[in-house]
């Protein structure tokens, strides 16, 4: 391994270096016997830095192998050798150390959780059904967390999903990683009088909105609803869709959504009327938990009244069809041990598959990534690197394209560093002429009390720019300001 600036110009710097009579043996002074030419004579920085930043200049994905240069944060490189010093083989691919040669270091999610998509806590008592997404919330009452479900007894109770694995209380750890914490000294009713005076009379007090909204835990929110309605029988959000519009009044409303219907409200959205928004349909089916995934299925039926599965085949087709319903099982493994022998299967299986044969085995891919535990994927992918002398990011955009593609890398890209994905999704939203608001809105709301502070973190090292510094340059108005009352400086 190789650092900036060394050898040094003038090398050797000691006497008596070559020994008498043995300088044919060793190289000359200013030279460095690798045979990549890395460093260069006189002591160049190795690798060279790239041209046009992270991940390539010319869109997403910049060629077959993206992200370029570099690879995905916390990929391995080709070969299986440790990309970094001072990490030994087979302990994994996390962030170089400071100031190792050439690289940046990504933060990953502590303990190599799930990028702090731990389940959530399940609202006890469900959701209201009945009303379609263009009618939520409006004249639905308070939500689970304020109803007595035994006097709603047609009110599917969604009970908890046992899990396969320990790890901290969801509320722990989400405290830590989240940019939306409860607000200490919380009431209900004293949120509920600001809003009302807010919208009362000519104009609205926007700023004084923004206050509120962004400085609550969506638990906190449910219960200032409840409360209006109780102090002064109308419903919050039918009055805040009348004062707002446009963006502002998407992220209201999204922040006022339960987060399991907000999910659900999503994927019905995507899949309502004339096309189908593919990449909604993979940001949620392919980074939620299990249980998150099951308790979305049960909301999207009793909300919606359909089937999520059956949406799914009459919406999509082929090989990704069938890893959007492996995904809407929520059915993968979760332990979070590695069985590094299993990897290892697994890698030459993938290989076989693809790079090892003439065509494709869609189905071993399926199988492999809608089955294994992320912290198993990413083991495998180690494993793979070793096998293909190839990275499996690589393999996958070369042997896959369209949809069923940006799935398969999604699925690998969360086993890896999730927050990392997100970062790139929010960078997408905005780079270029106009700006994908629904994206924008969506990840940081659903991030915002599980994994922003990471993703945040993630973005600056991957783009060398703040996130709040993208939304300025690309919003305006209170939108903006409730945005960065959410992100945070």
């Amino acid at each position: 391994m190789s650092y900036p600036g060394y050898p040094p110009t003038g090398y050797p710097p000691f006497p008596g270096y070559p020994p008498a009579g043995q300088e044919s043996t060793f190289p000359p002074p200013g030279q460095y016997p690798y045979p990549t030419g890395f460093p260069p004579v006189g002591g160049g920085a190795y690798p060279p830095a790239p041209s046009s930043g992270y991940p390539g200049a010319g869109g997403y994905p910049a060629t077959a192998g993206y992200p370029t240069p570099g690879g995905y944060p916390g990929a391995p490189p080709p070969g299986g050798a440790p990309s970094y010093p001072g990490v030994p083989p087979g302990q994994g691919f996390g962030a170089p150390p400071p100031g190792g040669a050439g690289f940046s270091s990504y933060p990953q999610p502590p303990s190599q959780s799930y990028g702090g998509g731990l389940p959530q806590v399940p609202l006890p008592g469900g959701f209201p059904g009945g009303q379609m997404p263009s009618q939520y919330p409006g004249g639905q009452g308070p939500y689970p967390s304020q109803i007595n479900t035994e006097s709603f007894p047609s009110y599917p109770v969604f009970s908890p999903v046992s899990l396969d694995y320990n790890t901290e209380p969801a509320a722990m750890t989400q405290g830590a990683q989240g940019t939306i914490r409860p607000a200490a000294n919380f009431d209900a009713m004293r949120d509920a009088e600001v809003l009302r005076k807010a919208m009362k009379g000519f104009g609205t007090d926007e700023q004084a909105i923004v206050n509120i909204v962004a400085n609550r835990s969506n638990d906190q929110r449910q219960k200032i609803k409840a409360a209006f309605k109780t102090m002064y029988g109308k419903d919050l959000i039918k009055d805040l869709k009348s004062e707002l519009s446009g963006n502002m009044e998407e992220l209201i409303l999204a922040l006022f959504m339960p987060p399991t219907y907000y999910d659900a409200w999503s994927l019905r959205n995507a899949m309502k009327g004339a096309g189908t928004q593919e990449r909604v349909l993979i940001e949620i089916l392919c980074t939620r938990t299990n249980q998150e995934i099951r308790e979305i299925v049960r909301c999207y039926q009793s909300e919606f009244g359909r089937d999520l599965e059956k949406d799914i085949r009459s919406d999509t087709s082929g090989h990704f069809e069938r890893l959007l319903v492996s995904m809407c099982q929520g059915n993968r493994d979760e332990n979070q041990n590695v069985n590094h022998q299993l990897a290892q299967e697994d890698a030459q299986r993938l290989y076989q598959a693809g790079e090892g044969r003439l065509g494709t085995d869609e189905s071993c891919f399926n199988m492999i990534l809608a089955t294994r535990s992320f912290p198993q994927l990413k083991a495998t992918m180690e494993a793979y690197s070793r096998v293909a002398n190839r990275d499996l990011l690589s393999s996958v955009a070369r042997e896959f394209s369209g949809n069923v593609e940006s799935g398969l890398k999604t699925i690998l890209q969360c086993a890896l560093n999730r927050p990392a994905f997100f970062a790139e999704r929010l960078y997408y939203s905005m780079k270029g002429a106009g700006t994908d608001d629904s994206t924008l809105v969506r990840i940081v709301v659903t991030r915002s009390e599980i994994d922003l502070v990471q993703i945040k973190q993630m973005f600056k090292q991957m783009y060398q720019k703040t996130l709040s510094t993208m939304i300025v340059s690309d919003t305006s108005g209170d939108y903006r300001r409730l945005l960065l009352a959410i992100v945070g400086q």
